[in-house]
C-alpha cells in the first residue's frame, strides 16, 4: 500500500479521488479508512490478537481437539462462511493454525507452539496468585487452628 497513514492513493475506480497524483485523506474515502485498518492490522498481528476474539478461541479449542475441515468448523458458528475463514485466517497469519489441503478439503491443525508465548506472558501472575492463595491457605488454616483451640477452652 502507497503513502502513509495522513494519505494514500486510491485505486477504487468509483472513489471521487480517482486522479493518482492527488493523495487522499484518510477521511475523505472509507475504502481508504477500510484498507488502511486492514493494513495496519495485518502487520501487527500477533498471537495476543488472535485469542482476543471469543470465537478464535472457540475455533482453537475445536482444533486442539482434532484437525478438522474449514466446513465443519463453520457449522459449529451462526455466522456466515466468510465470517469464519476471515477468522481462520487471522489464525493462520498469526501462527496457531495450519492449513493442509487433503484433496479437495482444507483441514485446519493446531500449532501449539505459539501459543508459548501466551503461557510465558502468564507465568509471572500465575506464580503471583500461586503465592496469594499460598497466603491466604496459612491464615484459613491459621483461623481453623484458633476456632478449634476457642472451642476445647469452652
Amino acid at each position: 500500500m502507497k503513502g502513509t497513514i495522513q494519505g494514500v492513493f486510491c485505486d477504487r475506480k468509483s472513489c471521487p479521488l480517482k486522479d493518482k497524483n492527488k493523495f487522499a485523506q484518510v477521511n475523505t474515502c472509507s475504502y481508504i479508512c477500510k484498507h488502511i485498518l486492514a493494513y495496519y492490522m495485518e502487520t501487527r498481528r500477533d498471537v495476543f490478537q488472535a485469542i482476543a476474539d471469543p470465537t478464535r478461541r472457540k475455533i482453537i479449542n475445536m482444533v486442539a481437539l482434532n484437525p478438522q475441515n474449514l466446513n465443519s468448523i463453520a457449522e459449529n458458528f451462526d455466522m456466515t462462511r466468510q465470517a469464519i475463514s476471515l477468522h481462520i485466517k487471522i489464525l493462520t497469519e498469526c501462527g496457531i493454525i495450519l492449513i493442509n489441503q487433503q484433496g479437495r478439503e482444507r483441514y485446519c491443525s493446531i500449532q501449539p507452539q505459539k501459543l508459548s508465548e501466551v503461557a510465558d506472558w502468564i507465568e509471572p501472575f500465575r506464580k503471583m496468585w500461586e503465592a496469594h492463595f499460598d497466603r491466604l491457605g496459612a491464615v484459613l488454616k491459621n483461623m481453623d487452628k484458633e476456632k478449634k483451640s476457642s472451642r476445647k477452652k469452652k
